[in-house]
């Protein structure tokens, strides 16, 4: 057998057209793990020819002990799909790869299955967010000096400014305003500072993430965000998640302000999804320990995409993409994800930003 969608034995007519101009490397793979097909991508990723692919286990090909050996199993026993992310699959040829890998039963009586691979390096991004983490807790101890050494002379200032408002003439009024307007801004961005800086243990409890969605959606369409149409694609069996709800709540309310911010005037249109992507597990840090976060929550925005040379600092602190934004929101957002033991990942292109959220649901269920 050769790439698929040429020689390949795909029982539905078309099927291996379909799979030979997939983007990302597919492999049919039978019970004994013999590689029955492959299309041109998979021969890309493992630089090997379909021909001597085909004639090889797969495992063979990875890894010894590799993850997707243990998911093969796991997807012919149960009949369902099961994924998981940052696999090592590196190859003598190849080198170091790592992917996002799902499997997939085929469908057919003999019981292979469909290895699908995304090379996402989700490692390097995790690494990133470890470095999200550090550099917003970093900000603590400039937050307490902020608190301390800027936050009471503006109080003082802000009081000097509206009692000069009442001596002033009518037309010097509005610099008084500005004074003060531009004080409370100050205060603000302070007061956001110190959020990073709170290393108070949260308590953690079961929380309904649909409940926190509608939370979000009630305070938006009544505040920022009136003119954008919502659309709630949920999944009505996902389990609860193990965290802070109002911590929960602040973490999509940031992300929906951000949707609605790029959103057009015009048509502009935010998606909420959930699903539970069972078998998705992600690195714990520099730990073996693979920690299992099956609850996915996507917040989609219609709007112009975030620029590609800002995208791989999106959760950094102070990058922004808003004139007048202080690059705050989004990096408060992956701290609490992350002290969650979750995962936030942002994919964007020309006409679309996709927040993805990945957290674990609370053990008591299962």
């Amino acid at each position: 057998m050769e790439a698929l969608g040429e020689t390949a034995e795909i029982e539905h007519p078309g099927l291996g057209q379909i799979f030979a101009v997939l983007p990302m490397p597919v492999l049919l793979v039978g019970r004994d793990l013999q590689v029955l097909a492959v299309n041109p991508a998979a021969e890309q990723f493992f630089a090997v020819g379909a021909g001597l692919l085909t004639r090889q286990k797969l495992d063979e090909l990875v890894p010894f002990g590799s993850p997707i050996l243990q998911l093969i199993s796991q997807s012919q026993e149960r009949g369902a799909s099961v994924g998981e992310r940052d696999v090592d699959l590196a190859t003598p040829r190849g080198g170091e790869r790592t992917a996002d890998v799902v499997v997939t039963p085929a469908g057919d009586r003999e019981g292979n299955v469909v290895v699908t691979l995304h090379e996402r390096s989700l490692a390097q991004r995790l690494d990133r967010q470890l470095l999200h983490r550090g550099a917003v807790r970093s900000l603590h101890g400039m937050a307490a000096v902020l608190a301390h050494e800027i936050k009471n002379p503006l109080a003082g200032i802000r009081g000097a400014a509206q009692l000069l408002e009442d001596a002033v003439q009518p037309a010097d009024r509005a610099l008084t305003q500005l004074i003060c307007d531009e004080t409370d801004r100050i205060r603000d961005l302070v007061d956001r500072m110190e959020s990073f800086g709170d290393r108070r243990a949260f308590t953690r409890t079961p929380v309904n993430i649909h409940e926190v969605l509608d939370r979000v959606r009630q305070v938006a369409e009544t505040s920022f965000a009136r003119p954008v149409n919502f659309v709630e694609v949920f999944d009505p069996s996902l389990p609860s998640v193990l965290g802070d709800k109002d911590q929960l709540i602040q973490v999509f309310l940031n992300l929906v302000r951000n949707a609605s911010d790029a959103a057009p005037e015009n048509g502009g249109e935010i998606t909420l999804t959930t699903g539970y992507r069972p078998g998705m597990r992600v690195g714990a840090g520099t730990s073996s320990t693979r920690l299992s976060v099956p609850l996915e929550v996507t917040v989609r925005d219609n709007g112009p995409g975030v620029p590609a040379d800002l995208l791989p600092y999106i959760f950094d602190p102070f990058v922004t993409t808003k004139p007048n934004g202080s690059g705050l929101g989004l990096a408060l957002v992956a701290k609490i994800i992350g002290d969650h033991g979750g995962v936030v990942e942002c994919d964007s292109a020309t006409g679309r930003t996709v927040f993805r959220v990945l957290l674990p649901k609370a053990e008591s269920e299962g």
